[in-house]
């Protein structure tokens, strides 16, 4: 895959761009939203200080490196950021994305995750996973809808919120091969196929 560090991209509504410093104000209020985060590895921001260490550590820090997919989803109308988007840089390649709560079931994430996916296809990417807690059907929805298909779920314990929650995987294979990412099925001793969960 070729290297490239968090290409601007444009869809028909939304801009994705890097994440700036100046974009602390509209970090926090994505971040502080309680029911936006429910389902995401951190506790909801309380101070600017910790939406500030939030951005560097999940994004500005990535920008200092060769190759990053790490997006601030922001409509064109004014640029400014609500919600994000990006790849991991582990070998999972996951997709990871949040939309604060007043911009939900507008098909922003799904017009983001697609126009994100096919750049990394595009660069020569092999394939991206996501996976969703089983409560939260609407980020699943998302990744059927740009050609993701359930492989299988595993249970978890969760940190840092300390909580056993049960995940759904997903993947799309890029370069055609037939391939289940299958480290958190070997990782996890409970884990286990639904039945019917990959059809819309």
């Amino acid at each position: 895959m070729k290297e490239e560090n968090t290409p601007l991209i444009e869809t028909e509504r939304l801009l994705l761009r890097k994440f700036t410093e100046q974009d602390l104000q509209d970090v926090f209020l994505i971040l502080c939203d309680k029911e936006a985060n429910v389902f995401l590895p951190w506790f909801p921001a309380e101070t600017l200080d910790q939406a500030r260490k939030h951005l560097y550590d999940h994004y500005v820090a990535h920008y200092k490196r060769p190759c990053a997919y790490r997006y601030a989803i922001c409509l064109k109308s004014d640029n400014r950021p609500i919600g994000y988007i990006g790849v991991g840089d582990g070998d999972s390649h996951d997709l990871g994305y949040g939309l604060r709560k007043q911009y939900w079931h507008l098909g922003i994430m799904t017009e983001a995750a697609k126009a994100v996916s096919e750049r990394l296809r595009q660069a020569g990417g092999s394939y991206i996973t996501a996976t969703h807690d089983i409560h939260n059907p609407f980020s699943g929805e998302v990744m059927k809808k740009i050609g993701m298909t359930y492989r299988y779920s595993y249970e978890e314990l969760w940190q840092p919120k300390n909580i056993r929650v049960t995940f759904r995987m997903y993947q799309l294979n890029f370069d055609g091969q037939d391939r289940t990412y299958a480290k958190y099925w070997d990782t996890y001793p409970i884990h286990f196929v639904e039945e019917g969960i990959g059809e819309s």
